[in-house]
């Protein structure tokens, strides 16, 4: 996720020199970025700092980063389940905590964003122009709704994407070849996505604005909304992810 957020900002103009990655793994970094395998022991507090590795992997992760974080330092995190009590408590001197829940299309500047934290007014206009080249971000009223907004922001395009496979496998199972049609489903999907993004309506009125009583998209609508199963699925589908991520945070709080 890291790295499809600094390709976002690059893209978005950010100069290379701006960052530095530290991960002891990753091969090489894009030309002008600084790719360190340890944090610094040596370096000046940063501006802000982005902690984008496994959950699992805070408890070891940040006593070499602590130095990095000062009165001067805006501190967001990607981590799911990992909640700002455990944040602040682990980077006590940070001037704000942010917490981001984005996705990969941070990378074209397509993600929906969930943000919560603390700070004030300007750090959190810091935070607003940071995310800016990276898609639509929204600010949550409470820390409460970010396990939602994990499920639907963040584990939301897996969800589509097998949607879009079962809507191909559909097709194939009726007489496509599959090629054409995982060509056509994705077409489609693009198309209907980018339609919405530009529309006044809600996809729920566009989709009846689609179908013609009687009609052939009227029928399919028909068997999605029999009963309410289409909507049932959905809401199942988050209030899982939802709740592993709670989860998580129980687990990270106990690892803390």
């Amino acid at each position: 996720m890291g790295g499809a957020m600094l390709a976002g900002w690059l893209a978005g103009g950010i100069a290379p020199e701006s960052f530095t990655v530290v991960d002891p793994y990753l091969a090489e970094a894009p030309a002008g970025v600084t790719l360190l395998r340890e944090a610094p022991a040596d370096a000046a507090p940063f501006d802000v700092v982005l902690l984008g590795f496994k959950p699992q992997q805070l408890a070891d992760s940040a006593a070499p980063i602590v130095p990095l974080v000062s009165e001067g330092t805006v501190l967001l995190s990607v981590l799911a389940g990992v909640d700002l009590e455990t944040l602040r408590r682990l980077f006590p001197a940070a001037r704000a905590i942010v917490r981001v829940m984005p996705n990969l299309a941070a990378a074209m500047g397509k993600s929906p964003i969930g943000l919560v934290g603390e700070g004030d007014a300007a750090s959190r206009a810091e935070v607003d122009g940071l995310m800016a080249p990276l898609g639509q971000a929204e600010w949550l009223t409470g820390e409460d709704r970010m396990d939602l907004v994990t499920a639907l922001a963040g584990s939301g395009p897996a969800f589509v994407y097998r949607m879009i496979d079962a809507l191909a496998s559909g097709a194939a199972e009726l007489g496509l070849p599959r090629d054409q049609a995982d060509r056509l489903a994705l077409a489609m999907v693009e198309g209907a996505a980018a339609l919405a993004a530009a529309s006044p309506n809600s996809p729920g009125e566009l989709a009846d604005r689609v179908a013609s009583p009687g009609g052939t998209t009227r029928a399919g609508l028909d068997v999605l909304d029999a009963e309410g199963r289409i909507a049932a699925l959905m809401t199942d589908t988050l209030r899982a992810a939802r709740d592993r991520s709670a989860e998580m945070t129980r687990e990270a709080r106990a690892r803390g």
